[in-house]
């Protein structure tokens, strides 16, 4: 009882304890599964100048533009590439929105007009362009096709954005200019000119080991030349690549396979349970057979000059006969054994004229096509029987029939080209036919009404029957790579891991300085997951990580992180170092030089006095003692006859003495030369203004956070 009210005496206290007790359990999940508080943020790419990227329309964005460049580009150029437009878009549209530009509906439509202008769906009989065209091209998108449409949209409004950064950059040119004073003082700058005699003691006279540069020295130097020292979060990794790759053994197993299927060889047949002979590579007489179905890379049928052979074995295999082989050799990733099959003089070079007549679902059949290849062929035929009665006719039925548009303007010609340069069907034709001769072949294009017009320079040709095996490892030769890279994960979780790969002859490589949005690894390629891990918040230095690359795996290890902020001494250094060096060779040179004239110091120093002409201003460079801005500018500060104190440059320590000063001619008037200095500021608009805007612009990057690469 005692207890219960002691109880109802402290319940209001109860009641604080136990509402504090669930808001920190609340908070704890919020924070633990990032709701509230980090969805929002999780679904934003980037904030440029206070504009969200959405994740949705981000990606929307990189999958078209995945599609557009094909697989060659990797996810993370790719994903790089939009970002940066994305960037660019909201950066400009930023300054539209300031200066209150647009594009309204009816500029719109010009652009569009000029842009498409000569696009074959929008002209009319006149082959003018037709806006109806484009309206109706636009209604039968949007009923039609929800992505189609959108696609459209954002066209328009890449159009658009074009637009009005040309306009923006217009208007910039427009408001730079150069002044008759600027026009004067770029003249003097190129016109005014002294000699001199100067004394310089190089930094090179004193030897390096002379001068000590302390830690503190170029700790000092960075923080007095802070933004040029100015780093990004990166990440040192070392790593060891364990690559699949075909040993010695592998090699000559695969060479000895091959050089078994050259000749005949007695099988147990277990079906007619008897002896069977099989036929070789040098005995068989269908070669593309034989090829196809013993090698890695099928039958080639097509001819071939010298310069078509590989070139590790073009010499001995073009001065093979019919039937004679050459091989086992290696050639980009294979052994190969090639046999000449056929030789045959043939012309280096054709000159035709012909004719398309395209078939529905032929390649490259636009949807005017409306014959089927029956028909198509019909109408080929027909004109060629026209054309063998009256060649003078050639020109007009390209005009008429034929679909090709890389050579209707061109009468239907191709002229001079290679061996080799047009589809199979069309090059046998041109090239084992003779001058005049007028046919009709079929591509995948549709019919060719074809008339050869000229042949250069008949050569040996060769057709080659090649067998090649792809060189890889074997299963061998894998298992043995997987326990190599296994049993070193194992080692350096015990020992260091430069002595554990030095034990096994394991070459250990760095790479230092990695960014978190970086893709590529020296030596391996694009590696994202193993930049990722290096930059998760859960590991730590020292720590190692096996990863799956492709033919192999790496063996990685955190070697050191480095925060956003200044760069460290040690980082520093091999810049710093030098530039510290000479400031305290300087300082040596200066408290021991004490002459007051050009003779005396050359004396003192063991050097000699030297001379240079026509210095300017421009090009701040001495003869013979290479570019010095701060020496020059001091022999324009001087007066003829003058001589200077010591003074530091890059090179040395120097006096000098101006012995003629030469005033650039006046001119009458400086609006020729200011006209130039406005069109230099001009020039460099479009390379420098964005730079400057972006520099200037608050960008929020949260692609690596959110894990968009």
């Amino acid at each position: 009882m005692a207890v219960l009210n002691k109880i109802r005496q402290r319940s209001l206290f109860l009641i604080i304890v136990i509402a504090l007790a669930l808001f920190s359990f609340v908070l704890a999940d919020l924070f633990k599964s990032g709701s509230s508080f980090s969805s929002s943020s999780q679904n934003i790419v980037a904030t440029i100048n206070g504009k969200d990227i959405t994740r949705e329309d981000f990606m929307q964005k990189v999958e078209a533009a995945q599609r557009q460049a094909g697989p060659n580009a990797t996810g993370s150029q790719v994903i790089n590439q939009v970002f940066e437009q994305e960037v660019r878009l909201a950066i400009m549209e930023n300054q539209f929105e300031k200066l209150g530009i647009s594009i309204e509906k009816d500029q719109m439509r010009d652009l569009l007009k000029t842009t498409l202008a000569t696009s074959p769906e929008f002209l009319n009989e006149a082959g003018m362009f037709d806006e109806n065209k484009l309206n109706e091209y636009i209604a039968n998108l949007k009923e039609t096709s929800a992505e189609g449409y959108q696609g459209w949209i954002n066209y328009e409004k890449s159009i658009a954005s074009n637009a009005l950064q040309q306009n923006y950059f217009n208007m910039v040119r427009a408001g730079l200019t150069a002044t008759l004073k600027e026009g004067e003082l770029e003249h003097k700058l190129e016109g005014n000119k002294v000699d001199i005699q100067f004394v310089q003691i190089p930094y090179s006279s004193i030897e390096d080991d002379k001068i000590k540069v302390s830690s503190s020295d170029i700790s000092d130097y960075i923080n007095k030349h802070k933004k040029q020292f100015e780093v990004k979060e990166s990440r040192d990794i070392k790593f060891v690549q364990f690559n699949e790759m075909a040993s010695t053994e592998d090699e000559n197993a695969i060479k000895a396979n091959l050089q078994g299927l050259l000749k005949d060889k007695v099988e147990y047949n277990d079906v007619s349970k008897a002896d069977e002979t099989i036929i070789g590579f040098l005995n068989t007489t269908n070669n593309e057979s034989f090829v196809n179905g013993n090698s890695d890379i099928k039958f080639d049928n097509r001819f071939v000059f010298k310069s078509g052979l590989p070139a590790v074995a073009a010499d001995s295999i073009y001065k093979l006969s019919e039937g004679q082989t050459y091989g086992p050799y290696k050639d980009n990733g294979y052994f190969k054994i090639s046999k000449i099959v056929a030789v045959k003089q043939i012309p280096d070079s054709a000159k035709v004229r012909h004719i398309l007549i395209p078939f529905i679902g032929s390649q490259s059949a636009g949807p005017e096509v409306v014959q089927s290849e029956a028909q198509a062929k019909s109408t080929a035929d027909s004109l060629l029987t026209v054309l063998k009665g009256d060649k003078s006719k050639f020109s007009e039925f390209v005009t008429e029939y034929s679909s090709d548009q890389g050579s209707v303007n061109n009468e239907g010609r191709y002229d001079w080209h290679p061996y080799n340069s047009m589809v199979p069907e069309f090059n046998d034709f041109e090239f084992e036919g003779n001058v005049g001769d007028l046919g009709v072949v079929k591509t995948v294009f549709g019919f060719h009404i074809i008339e050869i017009e000229g042949q250069k320079d008949k050569k040996r040709a060769l057709k080659v029957a090649t067998l090649a095996r792809r060189i890889e490892p074997s299963e061998a030769t894998v298992d043995k790579i997987f326990r190599d890279a296994s049993n070193f994960e194992l080692a350096v979780e015990k020992k260091d891991f430069e002595a554990a790969a030095k034990e096994k002859n394991f070459k250990v490589l760095p790479v230092n300085s990695l960014k978190e949005l970086d893709e590529n690894i020296p030596g391996v390629g694009s590696q994202r997951p193993i930049v990722r891990w290096a930059f998760e918040d859960d590991t730590e230095e020292g720590d190692i990580k096996r990863f799956n690359v492709p033919n192999g795996y790496v063996i990685a290890q955190l070697v050191a992180k480095h925060e956003e902020g200044l760069m460290s001494v040690e980082d520093a250094k091999a810049t710093v170092m030098p530039i510290v060096r000479n400031q305290k060779k300087a300082e040596l040179i200066k408290s021991r030089a004490k002459a007051t004239g050009l003779d005396a110091l050359a004396k003192a120093e063991n050097t000699t006095v030297r001379t240079a002409t026509d210095i300017n201003m421009k090009n701040p460079t001495i003869t013979g003692a290479g570019r010095e801005p701060l020496v020059v500018g001091a022999a324009f500060g001087l007066k003829e006859g003058q001589t200077s104190k010591l003074i530091e440059g890059a090179n040395g320590v120097y006096m000098i003495k101006v012995t003629k000063v030469k005033p650039a001619a006046k001119l009458d008037n400086y609006q020729a030369v200011a006209n130039r200095v406005a069109q230099q500021k001009v020039n460099v608009v479009s390379s420098r203004l964005y730079n400057a805007l972006k520099e200037a612009s608050d960008i929020e990057d949260n692609r690596a956070k959110n894990q968009i690469q």
